[in-house]
């Protein structure tokens, strides 16, 4: 992606690591010499709450402090907020909409109305295989860096193990990392 700046807004629910996965894009990205803002915006703060995180990666110094309203990217982590949130809002046709499903991009683009690209990643299968939990944030970095490549898979490889290592050991640590690469090889246009 050939600009400046990146912005991306990430859907999920409370509890879903929507946050985290915000927060492991940017410092990913810091770590290859970007500048980066990374904040969340909650409606009622409560688990299973839909909300939205923002990314912006840049080669410059970041001067805005607003919510994103034109993202490039946006990845939806919980698949049942489109039809109940307006996922693809501010987005223009060149945008990118990775969601987190089994169905394929053909019916995704029916049920958001959106014309741009359109990628799917089953985020839920992948984490539930690998990590016998339903956490799909980390995977969808997976798809957001084969589709993107605004992001090295190096840098969300050792930011994983910084974020994780200690609180949850070794193993569980490098299923995440697993599940990260496996999205990587099986998101779909």
């Amino acid at each position: 992606m050939g600009k400046d700046m990146i912005e991306i807004r990430i859907h999920g629910r409370g509890g879903q690591g929507a946050k985290s996965a915000s927060q492991l894009i940017v410092e990913a990205a810091m770590d290859q010499g970007r500048q980066i803002q990374a904040f969340p915006e909650y409606g009622p703060e409560r688990t299973g709450a839909p909300m939205k995180t923002y990314a912006r990666i840049s080669d410059k110094p970041i001067e805005t402090y607003e919510p994103v309203l034109e993202p490039d990217i946006v990845l939806v982590i919980d698949p049942t907020l489109i039809g109940q949130v307006d996922v693809t809002n501010g987005m223009k046709g060149d945008g990118i909409l990775i969601v987190n499903t089994t169905e394929s991009s053909s019916e995704i683009k029916k049920k958001t109305g959106f014309t741009g690209k359109v990628y799917t990643v089953d985020a839920t299968g992948i984490s539930i295989g690998l990590l016998g939990r339903n956490l799909p944030n980390t995977p969808v970095i997976g798809a957001l860096i084969k589709v993107t490549g605004v992001i090295d898979i190096k840098y969300v490889e050792k930011r994983v193990e910084g974020m994780f290592l200690k609180k949850i050991g070794r193993e569980k640590t490098q299923a995440n990392i697993d599940a990260i690469k496996k999205a990587y090889e099986e998101v779909k246009e």
